[in-house]
């Protein structure tokens, strides 16, 4: 089944960005997740004291790779900002080696916040790292395998597809189907 956009209405493209995640499976058994995200507009742009971009030049043209392992723990994380709109953002690279040690699961974003929030990171750097966790958890094998009989994978009650009351989740998993209520009656 697809679902279209319904037509827009008659519009001029204001503004561009692309955003792309890439998952690794490297030689020596970790995993690299890397993201790119690029900002152009479609005409000459300009900040009041600091430069003009040309139409479809960068203002932000920036990456991240995430060093996993198969518990999803970042090892170690790299940045390049190839292209920012004002001479500080550079500075926002060195705290992102506070993330070496989380785990991309539960607190993922709660930790994102804690380390590079506000004042203490770049918005376009979090936005990445927020969405890099499924990325990772599409790349890496093993996260949709059940690890323990006794409590559900992690993807399990995340979205209505695979809900804990949904039929998917009947199916393919009938041991967690209506989990919440099982998990209660157990205790």
């Amino acid at each position: 089944m697809s679902i279209s956009l319904p037509p827009a209405q008659p519009r001029q493209l204001a503004h561009t960005r692309q955003v792309t995640f890439h998952g690794y499976r490297r030689d020596d058994g970790l995993w690299d997740i890397e993201a790119h995200l690029r900002d152009t507009k479609p005409h000459p742009f300009t900040i009041p004291n600091e430069r003009t971009w040309a139409a479809n030049e960068p203002l932000h043209d920036m990456s991240i790779r995430l060093t996993v392992d198969t518990q999803l723990v970042i090892r170690d994380i790299a940045v390049a900002m190839h292209k920012v709109p004002h001479a500080g953002c550079p500075e926002a690279a060195p705290p992102m080696h506070k993330m070496i040690g989380c785990t991309l699961g539960a607190g993922w974003r709660r930790a994102i916040e804690e380390n590079l929030g506000n004042d203490k990171g770049c918005t376009h750097l979090r936005e990445l790292l927020f969405n890099m966790a499924t990325a990772a958890f599409q790349s890496v094998t093993g996260t949709f395998a059940i690890q323990n009989p006794d409590k559900p994978p992690p993807h399990l009650g995340r979205c209505m597809t695979w809900g804990f009351n949904s039929p998917l989740v009947e199916r393919l998993h009938p041991m967690f189907f209506q989990w919440p209520e099982k998990a209660k009656s157990l205790k």
